[in-house]
């Protein structure tokens, strides 16, 4: 059944002929296969032969392994760079594929849509109403890490990519700490073009069902009000057009929310900015995440993926303007920080709703094999599944912004400066030195991670801003909330963000301890606090009175006095990043 679908997709695709030079390995297969990256490497260049007023083939990057990262700027207006698209106030739309190289349908179906829109058989006139960034691979690296078991829970290719990067980092976990040279380069071109819109091609993990795409947009649940309106029109829309071609498009990612128990349903979310739909809201630009699901054949996948770049370009130029108009505005609103509380991070409410979705009959039995609980699906019977959706999606962490601004002192400024730069953040170096009366965060709790995560030893904390005076020397940064990237400021230098500086780690030395008190010490200078204080002796017996994990630790009862002694470390646990209520 499945080589029969395979075989009417085929025969399915516009029947006229390839441009010369422009078909791709995998149409020429019957979209079983993909080529390597010299294929792409060449087709950039043909592309730019065959419509040289139309596209650009541009390099803006180069990986870790010396292989060119490839870009096609498409535009009928000749707005082939950032400067003319600017002045002609073009919308930019960037489009990449195999982020996860091993997912790279994203490709096949770019070049082919790519293709067809500038043979003016498929969203006729789009390319003279905005200017279309195409990247079909990302990962290059990890492109090349070429194999047929790459991905043992998709149906095709028949040989595909790597997930990660040639430095084994995961791209789609970098957007906002950018460690990784792809992402440096990535967020460059992102930078240059300043697109309106930016979508994600992907093919999921997951279960055996018969929907075959899911398109998620933010801002829908996060960001700006009005942009969010704009992001609900692209999402519906592309998930209209996709409904009349057949498809079986779901507007939230189908991840069961207990893994292999489609009885447990799914959840709805605003991912973190790690993702790049957690990304770009922060920017008030549009984001979408294209999932194929990965237990279709790759034919099917390819072809819808083209579909939905189709919708993408006819949608965004009949609605480019307005849009790009509504970002414009959030990016003025953005930069008018009232002191109110501000959205960290989103979840599913535990408000549940029942949905129909199309999944297959199934067992779930103990496996011979490993033993536990196991679900097996019968492709063969298809089966209405009556499950719980939670898409009440509302903020989850939340802190009231300062009135100015964050300090960054001298010590950490190089780092920290050169991860503002990479997002287009707005600072400054202050020339004088001094105390200041400031926001200061001191951990109540900081715990490390057992593990490495993107090699990183990642940091929670718990705690509150507190007004302190504090020393700031000449050197340090001022990164103030009024600019346009005022939620992506608060996304790296807020110490509870889920994507912070601090939380991936980066701020872990000043949550160590460095300089102890010998236990003998610490005896003379606990005898000689308590003769000297009655209060604090009254405070210690009541303390050994009524906490009992307390009165039965040696080091507890010791640290008790440490910490109230002038030797004590007073920068141990804080925070080195402060706010300030007024501009330096």
């Amino acid at each position: 059944m499945r080589i029969l679908l395979c075989l009417l997709l085929v025969a399915a695709a516009p029947a006229f002929a390839a441009t010369p030079g422009l078909g791709t390995v995998s149409e020429a297969s019957g979209f079983t296969r993909t080529g390597r990256y010299d294929e792409v490497v060449k087709l950039c260049d043909n592309f730019a032969k065959a419509y040289p007023a139309a596209v650009r083939c541009l390099d803006f990057g180069t990986t870790p392994q010396g292989r060119p990262m490839k870009a096609l700027v498409a535009s009928t207006r000749g707005a082939l760079d950032p400067a003319a698209a600017r002045a002609q106030d073009l919308p930019v739309v960037l489009v990449q594929g195999g982020i996860h190289a091993g997912e790279i349908d994203g490709k096949d179906a770019g070049f082919l849509a790519l293709r067809e829109v500038l043979e003016g058989k498929a969203a006729k006139g789009a390319l003279d109403k905005l200017v279309l960034v195409f990247v079909p691979v990302f990962n290059v690296d990890g492109h090349e890490r070429f194999g047929a078991w790459n991905r043992p829970n998709q149906r095709g290719p028949v040989e595909m990519g790597w997930r990660t990067t040639a430095q084994n980092y995961n791209l789609n976990r970098d957007y906002l700490k950018a460690d990784s040279p792809e992402m440096q380069a990535m967020l460059g071109l992102v930078q240059a073009w300043e697109p309106l819109a930016v979508v994600d091609l992907h093919a999921t993990d997951g279960a055996q069902f018969e929907h075959d795409i899911s398109i998620q947009v933010e801002p829908v649940h996060a960001g700006d009000p009005a942009l969010r309106e704009a992001g609900r029109a692209w999402r519906d829309g592309v998930i209209a057009d996709l409904e009349k071609q057949g498809s079986l498009p779901l507007p939230f990612y189908p991840s069961f929310v207990v893994g292999d128990d489609p009885s447990s349903g799914f959840a709805d979310g605003v991912a973190p900015p790690r993702f790049s739909t957690g990304y770009f809201w922060l920017r008030n630009r549009l984001g979408m995440l294209v999932e194929t699901h990965s237990w279709r054949e790759y034919p099917h996948r390819v072809r819808i993926t083209r579909n939905t770049v189709v919708s993408v370009l006819e949608r965004l130029a009949a609605n480019g303007q307005a849009w790009q108009r509504l970002a414009r505005e959030a990016d003025v609103r953005a930069g008018r920080p009232d002191g109110a509380p501000q959205p960290l991070a989103y979840t599913a409410g535990p408000n549940e709703r029942l949905i129909d979705f199309r999944g297959y009959a199934y067992t779930r039995t103990p496996s011979e094999v490993s033993g536990a609980l196991m679900t097996r699906y019968d492709e063969s019977t298809p089966q209405i599944w009556r499950i719980p959706l939670r898409d009440d999606v509302q903020p989850s962490i939340t802190v009231a912004a300062p009135g100015a601004g964050y300090l960054v002192p001298a010590e950490h400024a190089a780092f920290v400066g050169a991860k503002l730069r990479l997002h287009g953040v707005e600072f400054r170096e202050i020339a004088a030195g001094g105390e200041r009366e400031v926001e200061a965060f001191r951990a109540e709790t900081a715990q490390l991670s057992a593990g490495s995560l993107e090699s990183h030893q990642t940091l929670a904390v718990t705690g509150e801003w507190a007004k302190e005076t504090r020393a700031v020397p000449a050197g340090s940064l001022y990164v103030p909330l009024r600019q346009p990237r005022a939620r992506v400021v608060m996304a790296l230098l807020e110490p509870k963000a889920p994507d912070s500086l601090l939380a991936w780690g980066e701020f872990n030395n000043a949550f160590e301890r460095k300089e102890y008190m010998e236990d003998y010490v610490a005896e003379d200078v606990a005898r000689k606090m308590l003769a000297e204080d009655p209060a604090l002796a009254e405070a210690f017996a009541r303390r050994l009175q009524d906490d009992p994990a307390f009165a039965a630790d040696p080091q507890a009862r010791l640290e008790f006095f440490y910490r109230r002694h002038a030797s004590w470390d007073e920068r141990y646990n804080l925070y080195p990043v402060l706010r300030t209520d007024v501009a330096p």
